[in-house]
């Protein structure tokens, strides 16, 4: 699955230059020792999209991002995005108690810290469960960087 991870990751950092050219975006860049998916950076602004396609713990990203906005590690405002893969929807309707959980995390680090902003978006696409995947995951990833683009 990483290659498609890669792919995807790859996507949406040129998507979202192509619609936020004032950012210089790159993907996998590190915070401390922390890898953030895709960034995009400006001198005043610094945007950090985590893609959770089926991540474990994704509370864990908010978390550390926050601790190291509190730190005090940033020099400008940060903003974090956790797009979800369809993996964290449930079949019985709702979503899964491990987005619950980030999301919780998130909004009380938007409340609490100062420079630090989150939002959790939905990524419309089911990451495979091996190698394969197939091409029509791109729209998925358009889709998230127009309506990021937005929020920016």
């Amino acid at each position: 699955m990483a290659a498609f991870t890669d792919a995807v990751h790859d996507a949406l950092r040129d998507a979202l230059a192509e619609r936020l050219p004032g950012f210089e975006w790159t993907t996998e860049e590190r915070v401390r020792r922390t890898s953030v998916d895709v960034t995009g950076e400006r001198a005043d602004r610094r945007v950090f999209v985590e893609v959770e396609m089926r991540r474990a713990d994704p509370a864990n990203n908010p978390v550390k991002l926050a601790r190291y906005a509190d730190a005090g590690d940033f020099d400008c405002p940060v903003f974090l995005v956790q797009a979800f893969s369809d993996y964290y929807e449930l079949d019985s309707g709702g979503v899964s108690s491990k987005r619950k959980n980030a999301m919780f995390v998130g909004r009380l680090a938007d409340d609490h810290i100062s420079g630090f902003s989150y939002r959790a978006l939905d990524l419309s696409l089911t990451p495979p469960k091996h190698g394969d995947y197939a091409e029509d995951w791109r729209p998925a990833v358009d889709a998230l960087a127009a309506e990021l683009a937005e929020l920016v």
